[in-house]
């Protein structure tokens, strides 16, 4: 039977931290699904919270929490001063990613190439802990290039966990930094869900939440029987709707399920208000256009969205302008 969580301080379904995709936008977007999913920021580096625009980096709205800050750095001290600025921004989670691939991640000494240095990530994990009473969690790899046998990756846990982490989520895939592009980091090494699960039988005191290739609610569930969560990449983007009924099925709340139409008329008021604040309409609504994924006519949501015409001279009535469109297999013209 999937574990019940209603009445648990551990949250079992988070959607990840994806560059270009988890801004404030989508993850309002993703809220008129789920109320209860925790969600994460792009992941953003200490230099640019310390030296750049930080109402346009951190500011998110108050719908949106659950929501965590992802740190990228290797600077235990400007980490600390990062995850003090975004607990006093309201953020309910400080997470230090130790997964990217990226070569501009890795040039920089931080991402997937930290999990060679655990005794750094411990560092910065306990300095970020005496800065901040909110989670300090760690998000990482099973291993990286040849550093990639489970005794390595218990190593990493270990010494992480012994500086006070509790919270580890897991890509259930290892990393090669070299000769894989980020893309490509996500689908050829092979996934070894065996692997976490082992990890959290080895650390029963630990909350262990597996990442990678899961896309169904069915895979889901299956999951919850071995770790205690589950963290939805890239299916939350090209698939957002697999998110309507998981607060019904996983949290186990007595709510129904949001029809497509109702989360269309649930974006409109959002969407006039982020354009008073002077976002444009395709900041918003690039992040709609897999809504309909997999339903009839949805080409002609997508192909309203997507019209530059459209979107250059309209406000929040696009959206039901295309939800016409997809309806009625309407052709539109610029209003």
């Amino acid at each position: 039977m999937t574990k019940i969580f209603a009445d648990s301080s551990i949250n079992p379904l988070s959607v990840a931290p994806m560059m270009d995709h988890t801004d404030r936008h989508f993850r309002y977007f993703l809220r008129q699904l789920t109320r209860h999913t925790l969600l994460y920021t792009e992941m953003i580096t200490a230099q640019a919270i310390l030296h750049g625009d930080r109402p346009k980096l951190l500011d998110f709205s108050p719908e949106e929490k659950p929501v965590a800050l992802q740190l990228g750095g290797d600077n235990p001290q400007l980490l600390a001063e990062c995850a003090r600025i975004g607990q006093d921004w309201g953020y309910d989670e400080i997470n230090l990613n130790v997964g990217c691939p990226s070569d501009r991640v890795q040039s920089g000494n931080f991402g997937a190439c930290l999990m060679a240095q655990p005794d750094l990530v411990a560092q910065c994990v306990e300095a970020m802990q005496k800065a901040v009473g909110v989670p300090v969690t760690v998000k990482h790899r099973i291993g990286i290039d040849n550093q990639d046998s489970y005794e390595d990756l218990v190593h990493f846990v270990k010494i992480v966990a012994n500086a006070g982490c509790q919270r580890f989520t897991v890509h259930a895939r290892k990393a090669w930094l070299q000769g894989l592009s980020p893309k490509e980091n996500r689908t050829i090494p092979p996934l070894r869900y065996e692997d976490v699960y082992q990890l959290k039988k080895d650390f029963p005191q630990l909350l262990i939440e597996i990442n990678g290739g899961i896309t169904q609610m069915e895979q889901i569930q299956r999951h919850l029987h071995h770790v205690d969560a589950v963290m939805i990449g890239r299916a939350a983007y090209e698939n957002p709707y697999l998110f309507a009924s998981v607060d019904r099925d996983i949290y186990k709340k007595n709510t129904g399920v949001p029809s497509r139409a109702d989360i269309v008329t649930r974006m409109l008021p959002y969407v006039e208000e982020r354009l008073r604040h002077g976002d444009r309409l395709n900041q918003i609504t690039r992040h709609l256009l897999s809504l309909f994924n997999g339903q009839p006519r949805a080409k002609f949501w997508r192909r309203t969205l997507s019209d530059s015409r459209l979107l250059a001279s309209s406000g929040p009535e696009l959206l039901q302008k295309a939800l016409q469109a997809q309806q009625s297999q309407d052709v539109l013209q610029p209003v």
